[in-house]
This record gives C-alpha cells, structure tokens and sequence, in this order.
C-alpha cells in the first residue's frame, strides 16, 4: 500500500512538472497595471494585422468597434521611438499562434483600453490575455 501510494506521488509530481502552464512568460512592458486594470474588459474578437497606425487591430465581434493594439499604458505615446505601434507584446499563447502574414486570430481576449472610447475613433488597448483561441489561415 505505501507503494502504491508513493508511485502515485511520483507520477503526480512528474505531472505537474510537465505541465505547460508551470512557466508563465512574464512581459517585458506590463499591459493590466494597477492604474487601469478596473476598466479591463473580456470580449470575442479578430485579431489581424493591417495597414497604418498601430498595425495590429482587433475588431470587436458584432460590433463597429476596433482597438488599435499597443504593448501597455507606458509605450502608448512613445510609439515613434520603439516601434511599439507596428511589434507590440502579446500574450504568449497569442505569439506563438498568431502569424500576420499568414493568418489571423479569433479569440476572447481580456483587453485594457489606454485612452476613453471616443464615437467613430480606434481606441488604443493592450491585450492582457487570450482563451479560445481559433486560427484562420488565409
């Protein structure tokens, strides 16, 4: 019996070991900070690669709305100098899924605006996570 119990133990352990989500990636440029994390929202969404000022765009599904995607609160105005508007960071599920020259993604993604909605405007967002992700190759 103590066998069977510490073999258990082991292949338990072993599991845990091996498990995906034991290695967060920890972000270089911070998107849910503590200033703006109560407007974060969840919402269902595509995510693509466009034309233009900030590249990266997620429509919102069933919606006229686009977010223009940046990395976080402390790179949305300092686009020009590092580059944020045309690599900024995602997720890493979101990274390691989503090639803009070859496809783009469908996901609920949990999303943190970084300036007020404003009618007929993209609004500047960061995405701090993603589930559900579905990959449209084209």
């Amino acid at each position: 019996m103590r066998h069977a119990i510490f073999l258990v133990a082991i292949i338990f352990s072993t599991l845990l070991a091996a498990s995906p989500n034991r290695h967060i990636h920890q972000r270089a440029i911070p998107c849910k900070t503590p200033a703006i994390a109560n407007s974060c929202y969840w919402t269902h969404g595509r995510l693509s690669f466009s034309n233009g000022t900030p590249a990266f765009r997620l429509w919102k599904i069933g919606t006229h709305r686009l977010l223009g995607i940046y990395s976080g609160p402390s790179v949305r105005f300092h686009y020009d100098d590092n580059g944020d508007n045309e690599h900024p960071e995602f997720p890493s599920n979101v990274s390691k899924t989503f090639d803009p020259t070859k496809n783009r993604i469908f996901a609920d993604f949990e999303v943190c605006p970084l300036e007020p909605e404003r009618p007929g405007a993209m609004q500047a967002a960061c995405i701090e996570s993603a589930k559900n992700i579905f990959v449209e190759t084209f």
